[in-house]
């Protein structure tokens, strides 16, 4: 059932985060943001401190697991989708990087795989860890919805849309996935793939997982943003070409100092200083 979200300040509140004031520019009206992913926290806590830096704007955040962000800005019922893909006719900007973590449990100690590796794993090619060098297991494929970005992504990164593994099981939110990594015992070793937050997020929690090297590079933030770790998406608002005061405002003060500090808590920055 879609969530509609809206979120919004009274006049009470004045004291305003000064920065935020100077990226919105006191704009007024209202504003709808759409999306489908993970995204959620984050573009909620954005809007949250834009309402309060411009009182006289208001700000709709409609997230839906099954709904089409980019379908709903063309058709005028939002202004701005929360994507990982450009789409046509529409104005891509992007706010953060995202990377993306191929998670096993932690008793799997398959040191590290190949770009080729990985695709033969979802595809069903490999199944059996030891193939990788890794423990006498079989693997149990964990996959993400088919309209969520990160599924999106990944693969178009290894060239297997459409491909993944018929019967694997399809698992929703991400701290989900890594619960299920981390429970699956032997005889079976489960993989999956997240958004590399909330991979770091677990294995810093003491989870018991652990996030594999690809092509010899780490699932790390530095990486992910400057391009060696390649498996990774960009977060785009999406928006009509000729975006009226109020959109570009919000565009604004996401890649502002106050805006990037808000996505740093769950992706990573465009700049990072």
């Amino acid at each position: 059932m879609q969530r509609r979200i809206l979120l919004s300040v009274g006049l009470c509140l004045f004291s305003l985060w000064a920065p935020a004031r100077a990226a919105g520019a006191d704009v007024s009206g209202s504003l709808a943001i759409a999306g489908n992913g993970p995204e959620l926290v984050v573009i909620e806590k954005l809007a949250r401190v834009f309402e309060k830096a411009n009182p006289r704007a208001y700000v709709d955040v409609l997230w839906d697991e099954t709904s089409k962000p980019i379908e709903l800005v063309k058709s005028g019922q939002a202004q701005i989708a929360v994507t990982g893909k450009e789409a046509p006719g529409l104005k891509a900007t992007p706010i953060a990087w995202d990377g993306i973590a191929v998670m096993v449990n932690l008793s799997n100690q398959t040191k590290e795989v190949t770009k080729q590796e990985v695709a033969d794993i979802f595809t069903g090619k490999v199944k059996l860890w030891s193939e990788l060098g890794g423990p006498e297991t079989r693997v149990l494929i964990l996959d993400r919805p088919a309209n969520r970005n990160i599924r999106d992504a990944f693969e178009r990164y290894l060239g297997i849309e459409g491909k993944i593994q018929d019967g694997a099981k399809v698992i929703g939110p991400d701290d989900k996935a890594i619960k299920t990594v981390a429970g699956t015992l032997p005889p079976l070793s489960a993989v999956t793939y997240v958004s590399l937050g909330s991979a770091l997020e677990a294995v810093n929690s003491g989870v018991a997982v652990r996030l594999l090297p690809i092509d010899k590079v780490e699932p790390e933030e530095p990486p992910v943003k400057d391009g060696r770790y390649q498996l990774r998406r960009p977060v785009l608002l999406l928006t009509k070409k000729e975006a009226d005061q109020i959109v570009e405002a919000f565009q604004a003060f996401a890649l502002s100092k106050d805006g990037q500090k808000i996505l740093d808590e769950v992706y990573i920055p465009l700049d990072q200083k």
